[in-house]
Formats: C-alpha cells, structure tokens, sequence
C-alpha cells in the first residue's frame, strides 16, 4: 500500500467567522428605506449553517445596530444566538460608531448599562482574542483613550499559549475612499507603540464596508466588508456610494504558522463545472496520494 503524503500545510488550530457592520434596524424597517439588513445577516447565517461548519467563535466587529436601539439589538440578537447555540460557537460583540455602550450591554449582554469603553479579553483555547472599543461616543471616527492604551498593554504583556488576535471596529489601514479619513481611527501611532513586539498575529476589522487588507506595524490587518450594504469602489470622481449589493463576510483560520482570511460573498450562484462533496473529496485526496494532516500531526513529523 502507497503510503499518503501529508499536505503542506494541517488544518487550522482555531476557526472563527468575521462578520462586520450588521447596522440592524427594529423589526419591520428597512436600512435607509432600501437595504434589508436583518434579511441580509439570516441569509448569511442561514448559509454558514447549512455547510456543516462549527466555528469557535462569531465576531461582530461593531457597527451592531445601526442606531444603537433596543429593538434593533434585540433583532439581533434574536438571529444570532440560536444559529451559534446550534453551530456551537461564541459570539464576540465589538463596539462600533453606530452602537450604543449602554445599550449593547443591556440588550446584548444581559449587563448593567455602563457608558465605560467595552473592552475585555476572550480565551479561546490558547488563542487570546482581544477587544478593544475605538469609540468615541456622538461621533464617527475612532480614538483611544491613554487608559484603554494603557489595559491594552498590560493585556498583552504576557504572551498567549497561541498568540492574539485583536479585534476593533476602526481598522489602522488607510482608506481606499477619500471621504473615509473623516471617519478613519485617530493618532495611530500611539497604538502602534503598544502592539509594536507584541503577540498579536492579526487584526480584526470593519467600518469601512468593503473587504481590504494591510499591515499595521509588521501585523497582517483584515477588514471584513459589511452585511447590510457596502460601499462601490468603483464610484468615478473619487466619489462615495453605498449599495444594497455585494455583502460578505470572512473565514479565519488560525494555523500555528498563519492565518488566514477568506472572504465569502453572500448569495447563491449557478454551477460552474460540477460540484464535488465531502466524500468524493477524500476519495480524490487518497487517489492522489495524499491527506490532509490534523494540527498535532504535523508538529509531530517536523
């Protein structure tokens, strides 16, 4: 018997699900008289559960409601937990522009309404997920206070088992649109200063309402575009234009060596050649020779 070669690379250690700027409405309304946010997010949720997944973790990066409203939040609510209770996975709230500290609290946490920045610590196995609100309540641009710099820094001061993620709303990358500087995340540098050396292999993003990636002193940063609608970056004029079109969401996979951020579109469409299983898949894989090995695995054989 032909013994298998291993893959390249194992299956990832941890397996999340970014998700970005929900911006719900109380039942019954719709996004700026256009968008079907809460259609949106079930249609998305509905298909990440009918593929059989079981991610660790859900992370919204902010932009939860789109007024901060009780009733929104609880929509919200209402379509996310039952999809993670089934999936098996954590839901991880983020702060956004649009939200209220309050009322996330309340409606989302079940937690007294506090105005303080949300910030905390999430374990997942070895892997540190960190939260940080770049919020500045009544306004749409982002900052960080020296105290939120400052628990950032002691957050991360012992290294993780695995490393960190770090998940914010206001994404340190520049932006693609002009108009977006007015709303973009103030005097990077001083959060450059903490995350400079530190154990945070990559960073969490949203606000911007497209996909986009970059690097924030040396540390891979991914935004994920939004659910409820995005912006079209091929507006002419340097101009801005949200539509009601092109949502998505992204797929982390965290390896020992990387990670990974896969950008699924919302939707379904027409085949293209034919569509192969799961089991078919492990035929192909053994008919080739080869397997793919479980992140143990491959420590093993180095």
């Amino acid at each position: 018997m032909t013994e298998l070669r291993p893959a390249e690379h194992p299956r990832a250690r941890h397996f999340l699900v970014h998700i970005s700027d929900t911006h719900l409405v109380p039942p019954g309304r719709l996004l700026g008289d256009v968008a079907d946010a809460g259609g949106h997010l079930s249609e998305l949720l509905d298909g990440l559960e009918t593929t059989g997944v079981h991610p660790e973790a859900i992370v919204f990066t902010g932009d939860l409601a789109d007024r901060g409203e009780a009733g929104a939040y609880r929509s919200l609510r209402g379509i996310v937990e039952p999809v993670a209770a089934r999936m098996g996975a954590k839901v991880v709230w983020v702060m956004g522009n649009h939200d209220d500290r309050a009322g996330l609290r309340t409606e989302l946490l079940d937690a007294p309404g506090s105005t303080e920045p949300y910030d905390h610590v999430v374990m997942l196995g070895g892997l540190r997920l960190v939260v940080l609100d770049t919020t500045v309540p009544g306004r749409h641009h982002g900052e960080l206070e020296p105290t939120q710099l400052e628990w950032l820094r002691e957050a991360l001061a012992v290294p993780a088992p695995e490393g960190s993620l770090l998940a914010l709303h206001h994404p340190p990358v520049p932006c693609v649109q002009d108009l977006a500087v007015t709303v973009e995340l103030r005097d990077q540098a001083a959060l450059a200063e903490v995350l400079r050396g530190s154990d945070v292999r990559a960073i969490l993003g949203g606000h911007l309402h497209y996909s986009t990636a970059g690097t924030f002193v040396g540390i891979p940063v991914s935004v994920a575009s939004a659910t409820c609608y995005t912006q079209d970056l091929q507006t002419p004029g340097r101009g801005t234009r949200g539509r009601d079109g092109a949502q998505a969401f992204n797929l982390v996979h965290v390896h020992d060596d990387t990670v990974t951020h896969s950008v699924v579109p919302i939707g379904q469409y027409r085949t293209v050649g034919r569509h192969v299983d799961a089991a078919e898949t492990d035929r192909m894989l053994a008919a080739a020779g080869l397997y793919i090995p479980g992140p143990d695995e491959i420590l093993a054989r180095r």
